[in-house]
């Protein structure tokens, strides 16, 4: 059950891209511009590659923050990361970020393994926590 109320909901399902705010082994923030999609539960999902930072902060420490600009306007999301690197779920939910982001008709997820493979990508999927909503 999602922490996100109907607002919020509407804000996240009509735009597509992000800032992603992981923590550092140092502790410091790191963030990364991200295309996301989200799921029939709340959760955000998001298609990484297992080599980039923000894989790896999430996968260390998971507690992450999605801020979602529109203009002065946006919605920032806390919540609990998760690792997904095995298929199906990881081609099924790259599938479906792959088809938003590109407003294309969703690719078949056995399709795309072997690029999902030779790309080395992966699935971070946020569990939202709490968000806030600022205007």
């Amino acid at each position: 059950m999602t922490v996100l109320d109907e607002q919020q909901t509407a804000f996240l399902a009509e735009r597509v891209w992000a800032i992603l705010a992981t923590g550092r082994t140092d502790g410091s923030p790191q963030q990364s511009m991200i295309g996301y999609v989200v799921d029939d539960e709340g959760r955000i999902v998001i298609s990484a590659k297992s080599f980039t930072a923000k894989w790896h902060n999430s996968v260390r420490q998971p507690s992450v923050s999605l801020c979602v600009p529109d203009g002065r306007v946006h919605l920032v999301v806390y919540g609990t990361a998760e690792a997904i690197s095995e298929d199906p779920l990881r081609a099924e939910l790259t599938a479906d970020v792959f088809a938003r982001l590109m407003g294309k008709e969703r690719p078949d997820p056995s399709g795309i393994v072997p690029m999902l493979n030779e790309q080395k990508r992966t699935v971070i999927r946020i569990t939202p926590t709490s968000a806030i909503f600022h205007e």
